[in-house]
Formats: structure tokens, sequence, C-alpha cells
């Protein structure tokens, strides 16, 4: 190809882009369907980022996908009446165009691999959300809250409840959603009400409410009602301390970001969601470890067994550690995190049982604080029923990421170059590093990246849907 031909081939593929981004908002904000790519969400993706997810359909179908190709799709989409759905375009159009017997045309073709969706009457009622504590997790909750706010998705974020409440705290607070020092500025506008203590974002008027504790807080006051409380303070684990946020009025619902204590259900998205009944007022989304790795483990022990195994947690330093040589209740957690290494307990293996009990027992785990910001890995030694080899286990993992129920908390990567700041954003639970896997007899190591913020408050926000009954269908289903 001369090298004329590839200017005009990236040229051809903007244009396309450009016109396929004003279809994506349509269809978002008009009608609730939200249009994914091989699992990318491309609502409110740029230009390049069009581009660049179709680039990875090489990985996904072994075949090159152009914006040339997805467009035409998107386009047909706009003019069918579909119910609120998430629509994965890039398996969508990989099947159509490498299918020699669509004689029927493309339209007929949407409307029998969508018919279940058809149906433009069918809505979830708004869920009113709440914000309990404004911290890492928090404000990332709101950025992800805010970036999918419109007509057809129904969770909104109406208020946050902090600390505080002195002279400038209002400004600080909007300062911290706008600006991230891992994640990046925000993605839109941001102002502030003083006289009514909110924040608007992108046009969401949100409630800044302060209390030092759930009793002071009358949501109804603010006009929220059967509202989900999302607590990501973890300073209430168990029932008697999260059930606090029930006896305020204008509730119905509380999620813990954190591991639940006692006979609070721990639910890892894609593993044991189902667990989540109507009738439940309070669950706990586990800990960022235990959804790193419990996917990953369901997979390896549903094909090869688990007998035992240690899970070795490489996890960046958080907030409760000191930055400098100070006191702290914990053991070693007082020396300062960003000058050392830091080992310390972890119960994230233990915790695999309440998600997965067939793993029950048949885990140990540590962890090692480093000194970075975000991104974790898990390394996780395994002792098998079965042999296998490191291609096999590749293999079975890629095809796991790319085409199964866990293929939206599984990622793969065999890319030698990858480090952990690659994964910050990364909207998946864990991604297996398949370059350093390992594997012997009935023996594998397995290596999992794992966003601990940013990809934990993605599974929070399944949780969330799940929790309160507003979970959109994909197609097509795997």
């Amino acid at each position: 190809m001369s090298p004329e031909k590839y200017l005009l081939d990236w040229q051809t593929s903007q244009t396309n882009s450009e016109s396929i981004s004003p279809l994506l908002g349509q269809l978002y904000r008009q009608k609730g369907v939200e249009i994914l790519l091989f699992g990318r969400q491309l609502v409110n993706a740029s230009t390049v980022d069009i581009i660049k997810a179709h680039r990875v359909a090489r990985k996904y179908t072994g075949k090159a996908l152009s914006p040339a190709q997805t467009l035409p799709l998107i386009q047909q989409l706009t003019e069918l009446d579909l119910s609120p759905c998430r629509i994965d375009v890039g398996q969508l159009a990989h099947e159509y165009w490498n299918n020699q017997d669509n004689e029927d045309g493309l339209k007929d073709y949407l409307q029998t691999a969508l018919i279940e969706s058809l149906d433009s009457t069918q809505s979830l009622e708004s869920r009113d959300v709440v914000l309990y504590g404004f911290g890492r997790i928090g404000r990332l909750l709101a950025r992800l809250l805010i970036e999918k706010s419109g007509v057809g998705y129904p969770l909104r974020l109406k208020a946050i409840v902090v600390r505080g409440g002195k002279d400038g705290d209002l400004e600080k607070r909007a300062s911290l959603l706008r600006r991230d020092s891992v994640h990046g500025p925000f993605n839109g506008s941001i102002t502030i009400n003083k006289e009514r203590k909110a924040i608007i974002v992108n046009g969401n008027f949100i409630q800044i409410i302060y209390a030092n504790s759930p009793a002071e807080v009358d949501y109804t006051q603010y006009g929220i009602n059967n509202a989900l409380v999302v607590d990501n303070t973890g300073i209430w684990r168990d029932s008697e301390g999260l059930s606090n946020h029930l006896a305020c009025p204008g509730t119905s619902k509380v999620l813990l970001t954190a591991p639940g204590k006692g006979d609070i259900k721990n639910v890892v998205f894609g593993v044991n969601e189902a667990v989540i009944q109507p009738e439940d007022t309070i669950i706990s989304a586990a800990s960022c470890t235990t959804n790193a790795i419990t996917p990953v483990l369901k997979a390896v022990n549903d094909k090869y067994g688990v007998v035992s195994g240690h899970i070795e947690t490489v996890h960046s330093y958080t907030n409760d550690q000191n930055l400098i040589d100070n006191f702290h209740s914990g053991d070693r957690r007082g020396r300062s995190a960003s000058l050392n290494m830091v080992l310390t307990s972890t119960g994230a293996a233990k915790a695999v049982a309440k998600a997965l009990p067939e793993l029950a027992g048949k885990l140990s785990g540590n962890s090692i604080r480093v000194p970075t910001p975000n991104v974790s890995m898990a390394v996780a030694n395994l002792n098998l029923e079965k042999n296998v080899t490191a291609e096999e286990m590749n293999q079975y993992l890629r095809e796991m990421a790319l085409n199964s129920p866990l293929s939206g908390q599984i990622d793969f990567t065999d890319s030698t170059e990858v480090v952990s700041s690659d994964i910050v954003g990364s909207r998946v639970a864990g991604v297996v590093d398949g370059v350093a896997t390992i594997a012997q007899d009935n023996r594998c190591v397995l290596y999992i990246w794992y966003d601990n913020e940013f990809g934990y408050s993605c599974q929070v926000v399944h949780c969330m849907e799940q929790m309160m009954g507003v979970r959109y269908k994909t197609y097509p289903a795997k």
C-alpha cells in the first residue's frame, strides 16, 4: 500500500467516525440505547476513540473492522423502534458482513437480531441515588453516573452526603470532581449553586448535604424518595451499622463499597449477582481485589478445577496509609506509603468464597502495598485438578474475555510492553497478562492487573443497576 493510501484511509475513518458520533448521542439521549463495540462503550467517545475501538476488532475476531462497516448499522438503528438496551454493534457488524446468507438486507437482519428489543413503549422508572461519602470511589461513581445520565438511563444521582460545611467546602468538592491526578480532568462542565448548596454537573443538579451521621438526614426534604444510598465511607460494614441509612426518610436500599460483614451478601457482578433479590435492602459490592480475581478464578475453576491456591496482591497505596512515617493503628501502615513496599494482610482471597462458595477454604492471601497511586496486580498461584499448558490456559482465558458471560469482567492482554499505568481507566474487573502466565502439569500462576479505583467503580455501578432492577439487556446475548 502506498504511503498516501495510509493517510487517505485514516481520513476516511475520521469522516465516518464523525458521522457516527452524533448518532450515538441520538440513540442514547432519545431512546436510551447504549452502543458498544466489542464491550467498549462508545457513548461520549471522541472521533479518535471511535477509530481506536474499531482497531481492536482484530483482537476479537481475527479480522479488521472499520467505521465504514458499522456506520450503516448505527444509521439503521436510529430508524428502529427500540426499547432501552445495550447493543454491541461490533458483534453485529462482524456477523453481518461475514455472513454471505444475509440476502434480506441490513434492516431485516437487525430486526431479527434485535427482535426482543423492538418495543419502544418499554421503559424503566427512574430511581434516585445518593452517594454517602465523596472520596476516591465516590467521585469516580459520580463521574460514571453523570457519564451515563440521559433520558433513557434510570439511575439519577440526586445527592452527595459529606462532613464539613465550612466556607469554601462546596468549591473544593467541585474542584476534586473536576480535577483528578490519576484519572485526569472531568469530561464536562461543573458549576456550583452556593445558595442551594449544590453542584450542577453536565446539567445534573446534585444536592450537597452536610451531615455527621445518617441520623441527621431527611432526604425527602430534597425531593429524594426510595433512594439507593451508596456508602463508600467504609465506616459501617455490618447490617446494624448500615441500617442507619434505612432509617432516613427517603431511602429504600443501601449498597456498601467494601466487604460486608456478617450475613450481608457480598456480590461480584458477573459471578453471583443473581443472589440479589428484590427484597434485599443491604448489599455489599465486595472489594476491588475480590472483584478482580473472582471472575478469573471462576473461569479457571469451571474448566480445570481449583484444588488450592495462594493470592498475592501487589496493591497501590491507599488513603488509610501515612504519607510519611507516623503513628497508625495498623501494623506497618504507619510507615511512609510513598517510600516503602509495605507488607500487609488482605481478606480478599477468603472473601472469594462469599461470591464463589465452591472455593471456600481453598485460598490464602497476602498483600504488598507499593508506592504507586493506582492500579494493582493479583498473582494467583493455583493447584488444579487437571494438567494444563500456558498456551492452553491463555487460549481459554482469551476466549472467556471475548465470548463469554464473563467478558464484561475479564480482559486479556498479550502485549510484552504493558505496565501498570496502561491499565488506568480500565472498565473491567481484571486484565489477565497472558505473557506472564506460567503453567506446568497441574500448577499455574496467573497475573491479573486491575484498576482498583475505576474498574472497581464500574463493577459497583453494575451492582447498583442490578439492585434497583434497572439493568438493561445487552444484544446480541452471549
